[in-house]
């Protein structure tokens, strides 16, 4: 089989194109050096491996010999993973929102040979349809215009870059950081909330984790219970949806109608990472037990499926798989849908309990299905909550055994830091609300990063480990997540190493990202040929901009340490952000998290011990029971022992000072003042 240059490339999307008849190129010099010297237009498409449409733009014009001609014949195409080079990937998608109103992927852009787009879209069907235009004919139509109108292209390139530098840059100002402008977020998610189904505003609905982040802190600094009872319906009605692996645990993309009912299919690590500490968090609020175990459910998921033997974790999973019932025929959704007639032979006598329970019907249960992927087949959802029939148990447990044998989604094994970041917090948050063996999961993959992803020497994170090699230099956001994950695992065990990689690599994340006379930081390093625009992500989507989490994670640094040149930086940034938070709140609700973080003043919850042996204990388990089981978002609670102590004193002498008296002394301890130490001694 012919094959073009992505077949040398270790990302699983750009691998998953090297068979195409199109004569791809990844992002690179190379590929601007070819359009430079045949004085072609750029075609760059990008995407990842897992996106559906991604997959039909694929099978419908690129496995196409014609279309696949036209490409090669007048433009230079290029292939970007979005997940490898979310660099690449935010610089267009700014141009195709600015430019069509909407994006999404695939992304579909036309460059000049300097890298200005010039026009650009989402998937294009092969002829028109969907009212769009048809990919054949638009390809001819610029191939035309470059031909024909050369110098329109490049003056509607330049200007289009301009504008996108003014809209990138942050030209408002400064403007002071306070607790007014915490709360400004709060109506607008109110008038949003949807109060029959939980979430905010229509379909499709996206979980966004980081908004219910923000609602549960607003709940406890306000006292608001409105705030908590939107989070609480929200997360119950999710986890009862399709859009909750109710077989598997875990939670697929999004859910195309309001209801959670028919969802996205593919499965991604970052939404189970921040899906796991909203659910504990709740947890730690309402003590309702079906959130610890959807928590569970997530990260049994990740542990099974997800985990490099290695113990970093993969990327995602698929939407598409191939039809158990017909291998020859791929559709969304195959692995997870159940025909009844299947269910009744499975389960026997139990199956009537199973369908009445899971909303299973004989003739399918999703009625508006546009594309026809789910005909005569079931999305299992719980739609009968008073049904606690013991035998669902076991009959969830026979399905999913024989799910197991099914085709299999595509696994993208891709392990990129940021989000192996987010997913080590959520295992930690796990043991400490829920204990067991979550912790190992963390240190093993923060192990992982540390050891293959990172150069002490150089003080440089890798963005991405695939087949053996890390590459792609780290961005803001791996940087700022990955430090995250190092203060949850330093204040879950007191292993100062972790504190100390993590004052390097803030120290580093300052030194390559910070913008020093503005404030904030950039999502890349300076000097990067290949990009035309240096920008600051500042939206809180799918995920937490790595803004938000850099100011964080300064704020936990100056609580820790005492340091004031944190302080002083997240300052800087907040009030760098604040024009933004002030002006469209809900855009920013984890930076809001980070300005809620700055303005209460530290807080210490130390026990003091000898040994090792003494930290666990079932006295100083009793003692931190009150602090960790309760939802206390900026408490450092932690359990120091004599070596531990003394280890902290290079990098946090305020710890390290606060003396062991007894065999347990414990320290409350408010804006680095304590009060008077309360000395116990073990029990026989």
């Amino acid at each position: 089989m012919a094959t073009n240059a992505l077949i040398h490339e270790k990302s699983p999307y750009l691998r998953q194109h090297a068979s195409n008849p199109v004569d791809w190129l990844p992002w690179g010099e190379a590929a601007f050096t070819k359009a430079r010297s045949e004085d072609k237009p750029i075609f760059l498409s990008i995407g990842y491996s897992t996106c559906h449409w991604c997959h039909v733009m694929a099978h419908e014009s690129f496995e196409d010999e014609r279309i696949a001609a036209q490409l090669n014949r007048d433009f230079v195409c290029i292939k970007v993973d979005r997940e490898e080079r979310p660099d690449v990937d935010r610089i267009y998608m700014l141009f195709v929102q600015a430019t069509t109103g909407g994006g999404g992927w695939p992304m579909s852009v036309f460059l000049t040979p300097q890298l200005k787009p010039f026009f650009g879209g989402t998937y294009f069907p092969p002829g028109t349809r969907y009212g769009r235009p048809g990919f054949s004919q638009l390809l001819s139509y610029l191939a035309d215009t470059w031909k024909n109108e050369r110098s329109k292209i490049e003056e509607s390139g330049a200007s289009v870059t301009d504008q996108l530098q003014q809209l990138s840059a942050s030209a408002q100002g400064a403007i002071p950081a306070d607790r007014a402008l915490f709360g400004t977020a709060y109506q607008q998610f109110r008038r949003t909330y949807d109060p029959q189904h939980g979430g905010f505003g229509k379909a499709p609905k996206f979980p966004r984790p980081v908004v219910l982040n923000y609602l549960l802190r607003y709940y406890k600094l306000e006292d608001e219970e409105e705030a908590l009872d939107m989070v609480a319906a929200t997360l119950s009605a999710m986890q009862s949806g399709g859009m909750h692996d109710q077989l598997g645990g875990g939670f697929h993309r999004y859910s195309v109608d309001e209801r959670w009912f028919v969802p996205h299919f593919e499965k991604m690590l970052y939404d189970q990472a921040q899906l796991a500490i909203s659910y504990l968090e709740a947890f730690q609020i309402t003590k309702q037990k079906s959130f610890a175990l959807a928590a569970r459910g997530i990260l049994g998921y990740v542990q099974r499926d997800l985990m490099d033997p290695a113990g970093a974790f993969y990327s995602a999973e698929d939407a598409d798989s191939p039809d158990p019932h017909d291998p020859s025929h791929s559709g969304e959704g195959s692995f997870y849908i159940w025909k009844k007639s299947e269910i009744d032979a499975l389960l026997g006598g139990s199956s009537p309990f199973f369908c009445e329970h899971f909303g299973v019907e004989p003739n399918g249960n999703v009625d508006d299905d546009p594309h026809g992927e789910f005909g005569g087949r079931n999305i299992l959802f719980v739609a009968d909550f008073a049904d606690n029939d013991p035998s669902i148990s076991t009959s969830v447990k026979t399905l999913f055994e024989v799910r197991a044998s099914r085709p299999r989604p595509h696994l993208d094994t891709k392990i990129l830091t940021s989000w192996n970041g987010l997913m080590i917090s959520a295992y930690v948050k796990a043991h400490v609300v829920l204990g067991g063996e979550y912790l190992d999961s963390a240190k093993r993959a923060a192990e992982f990063v540390l050891t293959r992803m990172y150069s002490p020497e150089s003080g440089q994170l890798k963005r991405r480990f695939c087949e053996g090699e890390a590459a792609v230099a780290g961005f803001l956001d791996d940087y700022a997540f990955f430090c995250q994950a190092l203060l949850d695992l330093f204040e879950a065990t007191a292993e100062a190493t972790y504190l100390q990689v993590a004052l390097e690599l803030a120290a580093q994340m300052r030194t390559r990202f910070e913008d020093r006379e503005a404030g904030g930081f950039f999502s890349t390093e300076a000097g990067a040929a290949d990009l035309l625009l240096r920008m600051k992500d500042d939206y809180d989507g799918a995920e937490p901009s790595g803004n938000s989490v850099a100011t964080q994670v300064l704020v936990r640094l100056a609580h820790l340490t005492a340091e004031p040149v944190f302080q002083q930086s997240a300052e800087k940034s907040l009030r760098a952000f604040a024009p933004k938070m002030k002006a469209q709140p809900t855009m920013a609700p984890q930076m809001l998290c980070a300005l809620e973080s700055w303005l209460a003043a530290p807080e210490h919850f130390i026990v003091r011990v000898a040994t090792e042996a003494d930290a666990s204990s079932n006295e100083v388990e009793e003692l931190l029971r009150p602090y960790r089981y309760s939802f206390q978002p900026n408490l450092v609670s932690m359990v120091l022992t004599d070596r531990a102590a003394a280890s902290l004193q290079p990098i946090s002498p305020f710890l390290a000072a606060l003396e062991r008296r007894g065999q347990i002394t414990v320290y409350h301890c408010h804006d680095f003042a304590c009060q008077l130490p309360q000395v116990m001694n073990m029990s026989c």
